[in-house]
C-alpha cells in the first residue's frame, strides 16, 4: 500500500504482549482505503509457506542461484546458511549489547513473556504450523482493540469495522495477564555474559542493575505518582541517583532498563549502570539502596515536583503533528490490562488527585518506603566476554548442522538434502520474481489528481531588531512561544567545529559561577519546555556546493515565562564555567557516557553512518555534517574519552572556551524566528530586543583557513564487530532549485519500491534497503541495513541506474511514486515547525511551489534522463562514493580503503535531531 496512499504514517509494532498496526492520513478516501486493507491484512492474512520461509527462516545456499552455476560455482556461494529477513534483522539487533542486556534482563524478570522480536537462537525452532496456529488464536477480533482519532465522521468508521468483524464468531481469547517473576523471597542475583566493546577500556564494560516490583498499574493515580517519583530520583544531573552513581564514578551511563516501567500489570523500577569496573559491581547496588534511604529521610523539594508538573502541562499544550499517536501510546498498554481508556486520558483529574495526596504530606516518601526500602530485588549483571562473539558463530554452526542433519535423515542422504534445499531456494526466488510483477489492481488507491497543485502557504513575516533579522509566525499555540536562532560563522576553524557537540553538552552539565547545574535544571523545568543549542549547517538551495555553518539555539515557554527562557539561554551559553575545579572531571564523564556503547549506537543506525561518510565525499556540507555527527565524531569522542587522566583535557577546554566566545557574537550574523499567538507578538518583540541587546558585540573574525579536500576514495570500509552489514553509495546531483531535482526524487521512490526493496530485502535477506534523493544536499544515494549479503547488494546498487534507464515505466508506476513523495511533503506539521524550512535553509515559498509543480508533472522520459546522467554516467566517471560497515572478509580487497575507528562514539545519528534534520524532513528528502 505504501505507493498507493497519501498516508503520513504506516507501520506495525510488536510489543511484549500485543501487536498494533497504526496508520494515519489526512485524506478521507485514503483513510477508508487503508482501514479496509489493514483490517483485512491483520485478520485474514494469506500466511503462505513462502512468506514464512522468506520473512522467518530457512536454510539455503549463500547465493540463491549457486546451484545453476554447476561446477563453476564458488564454494562460498554454495555454502548452506540460515536465511530469513527477520532472522537477519534480529541477528543485527542482538549485535547491540544494550539491547542484548535489556532483552536478557526481560527474560529473567518476565519469564512468562518471550522476546517479541524473536531470538535468532530460538527462531529456527519455529514451524510454519506453529505460526498459523498462533495467528488463529491471538490475531482474532475477540482479542482486539480498535482506536481511531481525528475529525472524520466516527459513524462511517464503525460501519466499516462492524462489517469486517461481524463475520467472526467470538472465541475464548487468551486473556491471561502475564506477571513478572516473584521476588518476595529476594534478593536474587543473576549474571550472564555479553560481547566486548572494542572501543572501550576492557575493565569498564560491566553492566549491572537492581530491580524492584512496584504496585498494580491499574491504579492510575499510583502509577502516575510512581513515574514522577522515578523522575525525581534519576532525571537530570542534579538528581540523587545521578550524583551518587554516575557523578561518583561508579559507571558512565544508565543501564538500558533503568527507570520505571509501568506498561505491564505490575510496575517494575530498575536502576543500573553501564561502563562499570568489575570491582565496582557490588558497590552500585549499595549506592542505590543508600540513595533511596537518604531520599526517604530528606523528602522531595516542592519546586522539583512543580517542575515536573509544569513539563506535563507544556506537553499537553504543545500541538504536535502526532497527537493521535501519542494518545494511543498513552492508553494502549493499560487497555489490555482492563483499564478504561478514558480514565488513562483524564490527566487533569489524575494531576488534581495527585496534588490532593501530596498536600496530606509525605505521599511520595510513603510510596518510596512501601516499594523500594526492601531487599526483594533482582540484581542482573552482564560481564564482558572475549569469546562471546566466537561462541555465537559456533552456536549457529552447531544449530545449522543439526537442522541439516534432520533434513538429511528425512530425505535419505546429504546429496538429496542439499538438492532439496537448493530446489526450495530456487522456487522461492521464482515466487519472489512473480511478486514484483503481480496485478495489484484489487488494492484501493488514491490518485495524483487528489493532490492539490497549490501548496498551503504558511504565513510568515519578516522584521528587523537592530541588525538581526527576525521571522514571525503568528498561529494558535495554546499560550506557548517558540524561539529559534541561528548564528552563522565565517572561517570556523576545523578543530572548533568538531567540538561544538561537546560544547552543547557541557552547557547543560557544568553549571555557572553562581548556579549549580541542579539549580539551573530546576529552573529550566519550572520555567521552560526546554532550551538548547546545536551545530547548524545548510547548503545553498541555489548551489549545493556552497554552504553556511554556525550554531542554532532554541527554547519553548509559556508566554508568561518568555523572559526566563531568554535569561536561561543566555546564562547557559555565556556563563557556563569551564574553569571550575570540577570542570575536567564533568567533561570526562560526558565523554565517557558518549563513548560507552558507541558500537551499539552504530549497530542501531549503521546505514545512517555509512551514508554520512559517503556524502562527506560529495560536498562540503556533507563533510561538515559528518565531522559533527558521523563516524569522525565517534572517533574523536572515544579517543578523548580514553585519554589517560594524567594528560588532562586543558587543550580541549581552551577550545570549548573559544566556542563560548563566538557562540552569541556578531549581531549582523544573528537571525531569529519566533512562533507565537498574535496577542503576544508585541510583548515578545520587546523581550527579544532586550535579549539581543544583552549579547556581546562582534568578535574579530578568524583568519581564513582552507577547507581540506574532499575524500577521493571511492570505496571505504570500516571493520566493526557485527554479524550483518550496513552500506551506502552516494552520488552528486543538483541543487534544490534545479529542474532535475524533481525527477531524481521520483526516481528514488521508483527504485526503492519497484526494485531495491524486492532485490535487497525480499531476495537478499537484508532488513532494509532503498534509494534516496536529498533535495537540498544535492545527493542521490542507495543504502542497505542489517544486510547479510553485501557483495550482492553492491552489485544491485551499481546496476540500479541502468535498470532504471531500461525499465519500461508505466503511468501507474509514476502515479505511485508521486503519491509516495507527497506523503512527506504534505504531512501535518507541528505548529513549532511551521515556517522553519524557509528560516533554516533559505528555501522560499516560491521555490517550494515551483518544486511541487515539477514533482506533479514529472514524466517517464525525465526519469530515464536523470537516471542516465546522474547515476549511470556519474558511476562511469567514478563519482560514486561507496561505504560499508561490518566484519572484514576477503571480498574487502585492495580496492577498498579500510579505515579503523580506533578508540571511538556519539549520540546515534538517528537521534541527532537538530534543526538541520528538521529542515531535511521538511523538504521531503
Amino acid at each position: 500500500m505504501l505507493p498507493r496512499t497519501l498516508s503520513n504514517f504506516m507501520n506495525a509494532f510488536t510489543a511484549s504482549d500485543h501487536t498494533f498496526y497504526p496508520f494515519a492520513t489526512t485524506n478521507q478516501q485514503d483513510f477508508k482505503n487503508l482501514m479496509s486493507v489493514y483490517l483485512d491484512a491483520t485478520l485474514h492474512p494469506l500466511l503462505k509457506q513462502s512468506d514464512f520461509t522468506q520473512e522467518g527462516w530457512r536454510i539455503g545456499p549463500e547465493n540463491p542461484t549457486a546451484s545453476l552455476a554447476g561446477n563453476s560455482a564458488k564454494p562460498e556461494d554454495s555454502k548452506l546458511v540460515f536465511k530469513g529477513v527477520v532472522y537477519n534483522e534480529m541477528k543485527g539487533q542482538m549485535s547491540d549489547a544494550g539491547y542484548l542486556y535489556y532483552i536478557r534482563f526481560q527474560d529473567h524478570i518476565f519469564p512468562a513473556i518471550n522476546n517479541s522480536g524473536g531470538d535468532p537462537q530460538k527462531m529456527t525452532d519455529l514451524t510454519y504450523e506453529q505460526l498459523k496456529k498462533f495467528h488463529a488464536e491471538h490475531y482474532h477480533p475477540s482479542n482486539a482493540k480498535v482506536f481511531t482519532y481525528g475529525d472524520m465522521p466516527l459513524a462511517d468508521h464503525l460501519v466499516e469495522v462492524n462489517a469486517q468483524l461481524s463475520v467472526f464468531e467470538r472465541i475464548e481469547g487468551d486473556m491471561e495477564i502475564r506477571l513478572p517473576v516473584d521476588l518476595s523471597d529476594g534478593p536474587k542475583f543473576i549474571t550472564v555474559v555479553g560481547p566486548i566493546d572494542p572501543l572501550v577500556d576492557m575493565d569498564m564494560q560491566y553492566k549491572t542493575s537492581t530491580s524492584w516490583l512496584m504496585g498494580d498499574t491499574t491504579n492510575i493515580l499510583e502509577n502516575f505518582s510512581l513515574g514522577l517519583l522515578s523522575a525525581l530520583l534519576m532525571d537530570g544531573y542534579g538528581s540523587p541517583l545521578y550524583r551518587n552513581l554516575i557523578e561518583a564514578g561508579l559507571g558512565t551511563e544508565w543501564s538500558p532498563n533503568s527507570g520505571f516501567d509501568g506498561s505491564g500489570r505490575i510496575g517494575i523500577f530498575s536502576i543500573g549502570l553501564t561502563g562499570v569496573k568489575e570491582a565496582d559491581v557490588p558497590k552500585v547496588r549499595e549506592a542505590i539502596k543508600k540513595t533511596f534511604a537518604e531520599a526517604y529521610e530528606n523528602g522531595f523539594e516542592q519546586s522539583k515536583i512543580d517542575g515536573y508538573l509544569h513539563q506535563l502541562e507544556l506537553s499537553l499544550k504543545h500541538k504536535t503533528a502526532k497527537f493521535g499517536m501519542t494518545l494511543m501510546q498513552r492508553i494502549k498498554p493499560h487497555w489490555f490490562e482492563g483499564v478504561d481508556p478514558f480514565e488513562s486520558l483524564a490527566w487533569n483529574d489524575t494531576v488534581q488527585a495527585f496534588k490532593t495526596e501530596l498536600a496530606k504530606g509525605k505521599y511520595l516518601e510513603g510510596l518510596l518506603g512501601k516499594y523500594l526500602l526492601n531487599d526483594k530485588t533482582l540484581t542482573f549483571t552482564m560481564t564482558p566476554s572475549k569469546t562471546y562473539a566466537n561462541g555465537l558463530v559456533e552456536e549457529e554452526a552447531t544449530r545449522l548442522a543439526i537442522k541439516i542433519a534432520e533434513v538429511t535423515k528425512q530425505v535419505g542422504g546429504e546429496a538429496e538434502a542439499r538438492a532439496q534445499l537448493e530446489k526450495r531456494e530456487l522456487e522461492l526466488l521464482e515466487e519472489q520474481g512473480k511478486s514484483n510483477t503481480q496485478d495489484l489492481s484489487c488494492l484501493p488507491t488514491v490518485y495524483v489528481k487528489d493532490i492539490p497543485r497549490q501548496r498551503e502557504a504558511v504565513e510568515v513575516r519578516d522584521s528587523k531588531i537592530g541588525n538581526a533579522d527576525v521571522q514571525w509566525r503568528e498561529a494558535p499555540t495554546n499560550g506557548l512561544t517558540y524561539f529559534r536562532a541561528v548564528n552563522t560563522f565565517e572561517n570556523l576553524p576545523e578543530e572548533l567545529r568538531a567540538l561544538i557537540p561537546l560544547f552543547t553538552d557541557c552547557i547543560m552539565r557544568l553549571g555557572t559561577k553562581d548556579a549549580t547545574m541542579e539549580q539551573l535544571e530546576d529552573l529550566i523545568k519550572l520555567k521552560t519546555g526546554g532550551v538548547g543549542a546545536g551545530y547548524y549547517a545548510s547548503p545553498s538551495p541555489l548551489d549545493f556546493n556552497l554552504s553556511k555553518e554556525g550554531m542554532s539555539f532554541s527554547g519553548t515557554a509559556l508566554d508568561r515565562n518568555v523572559p526566563d527562557m531568554f535569561q536561561l539561554l543566555r546564562k547557559l551559553v555565556l556563563e557556563t564555567d569551564f574553569d571550575s575545579t570540577e570542570a575536567q572531571l564533568r567533561i570526562r564523564q560526558l565523554l565517557q557516557g558518549s563513548a560507552d556503547g558507541a558500537v551499539n549506537n552504530i549497530a542501531s543506525s549503521g546505514h545512517v553512518y555509512a551514508r554520512g561518510v559517503a556524502e562527506a565525499g560529495i560536498s562540503n556540507y556533507g563533510r561538515l555534517r559528518e565531522q559533527v555527527g558521523g563516524l569522525s565524531q565517534v572517533k574523536l569522542v572515544t579517543s578523548l574519552a580514553s585519554r589517560p587522566e594524567s594528560e588532562g583535557l586543558a587543550d580541549v577546554i581552551e577550545k570549548l572556551k573559544a566556542i563560548q566566545n563566538i557562540a552569541f557574537s556578531g549581531s549582523s550574523t544573528f537571525r531569529t524566528a519566533v512562533t507565537c499567538g498574535p496577542e503576544t507578538v508585541s510583548n515578545n518583540e520587546a523581550l527579544l530586543q532586550q535579549f539581543l541587546s544583552s549579547l556581546p558585540q562582534s568578535q574579530t573574525p578568524s583568519p581564513r583557513t582552507p577547507a581540506p579536500e574532499l575524500s577521493r576514495n571511492s570505496k571505504t570500509f570500516f571493520p566493526l564487530p557485527y554479524q550483518v552489514y550496513y552500506g551506502a553509495l552516494a552520488l552528486p546531483t543538483v541543487s534544490y532549485a534545479s529542474p532535475a531535482g524533481a525527477p531524481l526524487q521520483i526516481l528514488a521512490q521508483l527504485l526503492t519500491h519497484k526494485h531495491l526493496h524486492h532485490e535487497i530485502r525480499e531476495k537478499g535477506g537484508a532488513y532494509g534497503g532503498g534509494a534516496y534523493s536529498k533535495a537540498i544536499n544535492g545527493v542521490f544515494g542507495f543504502y542497505s541495513y542489517r544486510d547479510p549479503n553485501p557483495q550482492n547488494t553492491i552489485s544491485i546498487m551499481r546496476n540500479a541506474g541502468q535498470w532504471a534507464v531500461e525499465k519500461q515505466w508505466s503511468e501507474r508506476d509514476l502515479e505511485e511514486a508521486k503519491l509516495s513523495v507527497f506523503q512527506s511533503i504534505d504531512a501535518p506539521k507541528s505548529v513549532s515547525d511551521e515556517g522553519m524550512t524557509r528560516f533554516l535553509s533559505g528555501v522560499s515559498d516560491e521555490m517550494m511551489q515551483e518544486r511541487r509543480e515539477r514533482l506533479l508533472d514529472v514524466t517517464k522520459d525525465q526519469v530515464r534522463e536523470v537516471a542516465q546522467e546522474y547515476i549511470v554516467d556519474a558511476m562511469a566517471k567514478g563519482e560514486g562514493k561507496m561505504v560499508f560497515l561490518g566484519e572484514k572478509k576477503p571480498w574487502v580487497d585492495a580496492e577498498w580503503e579500510t579505515r579503523e575507528l580506533g578508540m571511538a562514539a556519539p549520540t546515534p545519528a538517528s537521534e541527532i535531531q537538530d534543526e538541520g534534520d528538521v529542515k531535511e524532513a521538511a523538504l521531503g528528502s
